[in-house]
């Protein structure tokens, strides 16, 4: 499990994806996004502009990350 440091209130889920190194670019993380292969709280998400806070974790292709 990835542990990601949050700063603020809050990252947005394409921005978190890219900060954990789980994707390259913007544009790769929207599409993963867009075709359901992210899940947010153990659901699958399609919100590109989702707000990961505290305590939310994302699953992404075996990776699990908790942010902290």
């Amino acid at each position: 499990m990835i542990e990601f440091k949050l700063e603020g209130e809050y990252i947005p889920l394409i921005q978190l994806l890219k900060a954990a190194n789980l994707v390259q670019t913007g544009g790769e993380a929207q599409i993963v996004v867009t075709e359901g292969e992210v899940k947010y709280n153990g659901t699958v998400d399609y919100r590109k502009r989702l707000k990961v806070r505290q305590g939310d974790i994302v699953e992404f292709r075996n990776n699990k990350i908790k942010v902290i």
